[in-house]
């Protein structure tokens, strides 16, 4: 059965309500408790949007994540109470791709819910054929692979969505509004997710991501993507 969204958080009265509060919003939603019930999902499930919590009886959220990435690229937003930098980081840099603290507004949450599901159904449909190519930096759009030396990287849907982007719009002044605007699409997201998954894609595609040539900070403006 394919699913909008996926709850996986073991505070059980917290994740029931979540959940049938998405569901009278028309997100068909589904609820486990813990890693094991989530694994057992997807054996015969599908679903376009994980809601993840760090803490599980049975294992970590961190781990979890990690094993999910080996296999899909959806969307993973991790819900949790632990709200120390170090843990939004180790998050974004595992594969997540956003980070909502406990306790969170449904309003907000379910606002940040239809983006990331709207921007998803974009991203599986499109029929691309257009291709980047500088001799070291190579992005298929169509099938959605980058390759850095002939090597090929794994992104997630949304870090796709980002470097695309910036090079779509090379040698232009990014604004960090912009980007909220048009790759998160969502007027939450704030700075330190954006900072993140940029650190992360300089990690990636730059040969020393300390003195990057391709994703360019500009002080007080946003980013350049300098490239071909």
């Amino acid at each position: 059965m394919k699913y909008d969204c996926l709850i996986v958080d073991d505070e059980i009265e917290l994740a029931n309500n979540t959940g049938e509060y998405l569901n009278m919003f028309g997100i068909q939603t589904y609820v486990c408790y813990n890693k094991k019930e989530c694994e057992d999902f997807f054996r015969n499930n599908e679903v376009s949007l994980i809601l993840l919590d760090i803490n599980l009886p049975d294992g970590s959220g961190f781990e979890l994540c990690k094993d999910l990435r080996n296999n899909t690229d959806i969307p993973i937003l991790f819900i949790s109470a632990r709200n120390t930098d170090d843990d939004k980081i180790i998050a974004l840099n595992i594969g997540g791709d956003d980070y909502i603290e406990k306790p969170y507004s449904l309003g907000v949450l379910l606002a940040k819910i239809k983006v990331m599901l709207k921007r998803f159904s974009k991203e599986s449909n499109s029929n691309g054929t257009k291709r980047y190519d500088d001799g070291n930096l190579v992005v298929n759009y169509n099938e959605q692979k980058v390759w850095v030396r002939e090597h090929e990287l794994k992104l997630t849907a949304l870090e796709f969505k980002l470097l695309t982007y910036l090079i779509d719009n090379r040698g232009k002044l990014i604004t960090k509004e912009e980007l909220f605007d048009n790759v998160w699409n969502d007027k939450f997201t704030q700075d330190g997710t954006l900072n993140v998954h940029i650190r992360r894609l300089r990690m990636l595609i730059e040969e020393d991501a300390n003195n990057p040539k391709y994703i360019i900070t500009v002080w007080k403006g946003g980013y350049r993507f300098i490239g071909k």
